[in-house]
């Protein structure tokens, strides 16, 4: 059965369409405790793994920097509890203020904060920068700082838009890391993907939680008009 919601004819959903499936707990019986029995398990990894290290950026790094529309961001806070953040924007959006120290602009989303608050208590970051199509991708860790303003935000400016903040890294370890995650998930394989077996996202957001719009409202608002408001500032 199909409904016509914002125009998009659509098939008819609602909350308790997502797919169940009971799940129970399992419990380890033989966990790993020390380096020393996850080294005997695992083995040492091979001289160009460990050599690969570097703490500043070469030439292929600002490269690659200049090709990436996407990377994700790990904090920590204090109290050892994490989150990980995409951020995303035109290709070469992290800006390269020297070889040691990048920064990434701030969009507007959805104003929870997590990570910058993180940042706040404890500085470390962990960065996965993303090439679509290509199977490697870079790492990059150090330490962050949040900065309210800075004259290289007028380089940072997409659709009329100038960072309210952003993060600066200082590097402290930087090197790529191999293609064989990607290649194992066939990650950039048009024809492994299936985004159709998974319901629209205005469905996942009223399965998960409890929300003042109906999900007709929702369909409406994660419609075609969203893409029009990423740098408006609604969240």
């Amino acid at each position: 059965m199909t409904e016509t919601i914002a125009g998009t004819e659509t098939e008819t959903v609602s909350a308790t369409d997502v797919v169940e499936t009971a799940t129970t707990d399992v419990i380890a019986t033989d966990v790993i405790t020390t380096a020393a029995e996850l080294r005997e398990l695992i083995g040492v990894p091979k001289e160009r793994a460990v050599n690969k290290e570097r703490t500043s950026l070469l030439p292929i790094d600002h490269q690659w920097l200049a090709a990436s529309p996407y990377c994700l961001i790990a904090t920590s806070a204090a109290d050892g509890t994490c989150d990980v953040s995409p951020k995303g924007d035109p290709a070469g959006f992290v800006k390269i203020l020297s070889d040691t120290r990048l920064a990434i602009p701030e969009r507007p989303g959805n104003r929870r904060a997590d990570g910058y608050l993180n940042i706040l208590s404890n500085p470390h970051v962990g960065l996965i920068s993303v090439v679509p199509g290509r199977l490697e991708t870079l790492r990059i860790n150090g330490r962050a700082t949040l900065v309210r303003d800075a004259p290289y935000f007028d380089d940072m400016i997409v659709k009329g838009h100038r960072p309210i903040l952003a993060i600066e890294v200082d590097i402290e370890q930087i090197f790529f890391h191999c293609a064989k995650s990607a290649m194992r998930s066939k990650l950039w394989k048009p024809e492994t993907w299936k985004p159709e077996e998974l319901p629209p996202h205005a469905v996942i957001v009223k399965s998960v939680q409890q929300t003042r719009e109906s999900l007709e409202e929702l369909m409406e608002y994660y419609g075609a008009s969203y893409e029009e408001q990423l740098y408006d500032g609604k969240p």
